[in-house]
């Protein structure tokens, strides 16, 4: 029963997106399509952090670099993004093992491994915004398809292709993350969580499992960046690679509950729309900004009242009411 709610929540959820198209606006599609582009990426980051307690300030490095890999091969070289995404991939999966291996073989861990990925990202923004080949600061725009072209082969088109791409994407990722973290991975690295020198103690091999889960999280995250990149035909250095795409890839996870899997999705469900009525009302009134105040407002009052996130708190409170003779110490994997 266990894992068959689960499975079939799932597949439900699947089905209402998948015909959601049908009676819904492109407005409310576009928004859906954001959202779903948040759950991959919060996902990726949720692996890091939420499961291993790896903390990372610089993953749009690996959004940016999956982005960039996929747009350059596809303007350059005519490349089609069937093969430009799994080599974004393997980029992003490659700097996720420099990075971790350069981190944990001199035992840089916590705020500092945050700062190490914070330079990279940096030192790569930096580099790109100077790169002719890669466009520099002017960024690289994706040319128009010719009327021949195939619009699935080089997945170019309109809003309700990539509503399908990123729901598609999405469900692939949280699918893999279930796997991971509900197999012996998952085990492995909440036990580096918990306490790293207990783990180590018990036969874990932590630094290679905690490559491992940087690698994954990069290789995610540059797909969700290559996609990313095809959908809005155009990449600059300062929106991929900047402090500000990092600190959105971790907003939603953090909002909706670390160390589980439906943290993400509710938090991207809940960040989305809320900052995108803060940037509309801004807008109206004058504001400029104010989706910035309600992203710092958000985290705030979850800090404060909800420190484990939303989804955790909603779950205990469902499992009270069907269970009122029981106190809840469960916790979602």
């Amino acid at each position: 029963m266990t894992r068959t709610l689960p499975l079939a929540a799932s597949a439900a959820a699947l089905l209402v997106f998948g015909f959601a198209p049908l009676a819904l606006s492109p407005y409310w599609l576009s928004l859906l399509t954001i959202i779903f582009f948040y759950v991959c990426v919060g996902q990726a980051w949720n692996l890091m952090m939420g499961y291993t307690g790896i903390l990372s300030l610089g993953n749009s490095l690996f959004l940016g670099l999956g982005g960039y890999v996929t747009a350059v091969l596809a303007s350059r070289y005519g490349v089609v993004p069937w093969i430009g995404l799994p080599l974004g991939a393997l980029v992003g999966a490659a700097m996720g093992v420099v990075i971790a291996w350069l981190g944990f073989r001199f035992s840089v861990r916590g705020v500092y491994f945050a700062l190490l990925t914070i330079a990279f990202a940096e030192f790569f923004r930096l580099l790109f915004d100077n790169w002719d080949y890669v466009g520099g600061a002017g960024g690289v725009f994706l040319p128009s398809l010719g009327p021949d072209e195939s619009i699935l082969l080089h997945l170019r088109g309109s809003g309700l292709l990539f509503y399908y791409a990123f729901l598609v994407l999405a469900a692939a990722v949280t699918a893999i993350s279930a796997l991971l973290v509900n197999g012996r991975h998952g085990f492995f690295w909440r036990a580096i969580r918990e306490d790293e020198e207990a783990a180590r103690a018990l036969g874990v091999r932590a630094r290679s499992m905690k490559i491992l889960v940087v690698a994954i999280s990069g290789a995610m995250t540059a797909v969700a960046g290559g996609l990313f990149g095809l959908m809005n035909g155009s990449l600059f250095p300062d929106s991929m690679l900047g402090m500000g795409m990092s600190i959105e890839i971790i907003i939603a996870p953090i909002i909706g509950g670390l160390g589980t899997l439906v943290g993400p999705i509710v938090g991207a469900f809940f960040v989305v729309p809320v900052t995108e009525i803060a940037n509309d009302v801004g807008q109206h009134v004058g504001i400029f900004g104010l989706n910035t105040f309600v992203y710092g407002v958000m985290v705030f009052l979850v800090i404060v009242f909800l420190p484990e996130g939303i989804w955790p708190r909603l779950r205990r409170l469902a499992t009270r009411r069907q269970r009122p003779d029981e106190t809840d110490g469960g916790s979602d994997a």
